[in-house]
């Protein structure tokens, strides 16, 4: 378990600022990994169960890949067979970094669907040996983990990144730039995100005096390399199939999973950055373990160029409402929404969206791809004829991603864009974690209030032999 105390023997307060190490970390070169518009991708899987045999699917549709490696450390999991007999000549590997060593000459590109707290692992290690990467989100678990990797893909250009936030390729993302570009979207001072549905963790109890522990290790599953680098935990199924998202020793709860499908992009294009202030206005169940039943927190923003400063404040948590304003109407469920480990998303009393508040228009969205509206009905009718028209997405994020590794189009959720979004998460987690208010200081990118969250801001130290991923070629 981690618990502040440990945290505080593990870490050091001395020692918690962010350093980005020079030095060559597995001894290897990059090599020209861009295929001709003709040619597929050569791609391998790490992560192939759950949210990985969606995104094999996916990839599947465009017909642009070819699979030559398979990657999972639960390869013998019922959740893994469907992709196995799919792929029956691929190479298979309970250990990414194996695969990395004994097959990289064999592939141009690596799509990751693994837990939050190895994200960084398996990103880096791609872009050390050379290969595009797609990496589920969020990008990293911690702040200095998404320094890193964001570091490494500004010396890499050559080398395609994407985040796994697919509405960011579908139409809001061109909804919401062509708004902006036209001035309906302007002068936001407030916006608010909501995810109310029922979590993983609301079933457990928030009393527990240590991190639970005992079952027995699934037949066949490296559970070691299940960790990448962080502590080991003895073998729990509270861990496996999806759970790692609630403990904070694995995962970046609802604010990590649904904040990239409804803050990117706000974020992106209102050049929101880092914020200032981090606030935790409300915390139900709030423990030293998992993240709490409910939270409310605020972010504040200052202002950039001629945009005012603006808040964001996200709300989670099934009872946990925002206010809404007069004339919302219907809370839209966005169409297409990946399944989740609870089954299929079925409507709520607040379906996951966000509200936008301009001084003098208020929109309301969904969430993923989901399009904005103009509320209350009266004036969205005043506005239809000043809206300009919205282009069709030329590829979808998988198709984005693999045109990328092409050479022929930019990914849209590259490292330097949700990576940035992502550290908001890191910052907002922190807050959470600790039931507090936080002042953040984006120019230096330290806290100015409190030195335990200063040292959250790079986490435990990684397990031996992992050191070499935090150090940069």
């Amino acid at each position: 378990m981690s618990t502040r105390r440990d945290f505080l023997k593990g870490v050091g307060l001395a020692t918690a600022g962010l350093t980005l190490t020079p030095g060559n970390v597995f001894a290897m070169t990059s090599k020209e990994t861009k295929r001709a518009k003709s040619e597929k991708v050569k791609i391998a899987y790490i992560g192939i169960g759950n949210r990985g045999e969606q995104n094999i699917n996916e990839f599947a549709k465009t017909g642009m890949v070819e699979v030559v490696a398979l990657c999972d450390v639960d390869l013998q999991g019922k959740q893994c067979q469907k992709v196995l007999s799919m792929y029956p000549n691929a190479k298979r590997y309970t250990d990414f970094r194996k695969l990395f060593e004994e097959y990289a000459d064999h592939f141009d590109a690596v799509a990751a669907s693994v837990p939050d707290h190895t994200h960084f692992f398996v990103a880096m290690m791609a872009m050390k040996y050379g290969k595009h990467i797609y990496c589920e989100k969020p990008l990293t678990r911690t702040f200095q983990e998404g320094e890193l990797l964001i570091e490494m893909a500004k010396r890499h250009p050559e080398l395609a990144t994407q985040v796994g936030n697919q509405g960011h390729s579908e139409a809001n993302y061109f909804q919401f730039k062509a708004w902006m570009e036209a001035g309906i979207i302007k002068d936001v001072t407030s916006v608010v995100a909501h995810m109310n549905n029922d979590r993983r963790w609301h079933k457990y109890d928030w009393n527990m005096i240590k991190m639970p522990e005992g079952d027995p290790i699934p037949q066949g599953m490296d559970w070691n390399t299940w960790h990448g680098g962080v502590r080991y935990h003895d073998f729990s199924k509270l861990y496996h199939q999806g759970d790692w998202r609630s403990w904070y020793d694995f995962g970046m709860g609802a604010l990590g999973d649904w904040g990239a499908h409804l803050l990117d992009t706000a974020h992106e294009f209102l050049q929101l950055g880092l914020p200032y202030e981090i606030n935790m206005l409300y915390a139900k169940h709030h423990n030293e373990f998992f993240y709490p039943y409910s939270s409310t927190i605020l972010f504040r923003f200052g202002a950039r160029g001629n945009m005012p400063p603006c808040d964001v404040t996200w709300y989670d948590g099934v009872d946990n409402l925002p206010p809404l304003p007069e004339g919302y109407g219907e809370s839209e469920l966005a169409e297409g929404i990946p399944a989740s480990g609870l089954g299929e998303y079925t409507k709520q009393k607040l379906n996951p969206g966000k509200i936008i508040y301009s001084r003098d228009l208020i929109f309301k969205g969904a969430s993923h791809g989901s399009t904005l509206s103009i509320i209350p009905k009266e004036k969205a009718e005043a506005m239809k004829d000043k809206l300009p028209q919205v282009p069709k997405s030329p590829s979808n994020h998988y198709v984005n991603f693999l045109r990328a590794c092409q050479g022929t189009e930019k990914t849209r959720s590259p490292f330097q864009i949700a990576g940035v979004l992502c550290q908001v998460f890191c910052l907002g987690v922190i807050a959470q974690r600790l039931n507090t208010q936080l002042f953040f200081d984006p120019r230096t990118k330290q806290f100015t209030n409190n030195e335990f969250a200063n040292a959250m801001l790079s986490g435990m130290p990684p397990r031996c032999g992992w050191e070499d991923f935090y150090k940069l070629d």
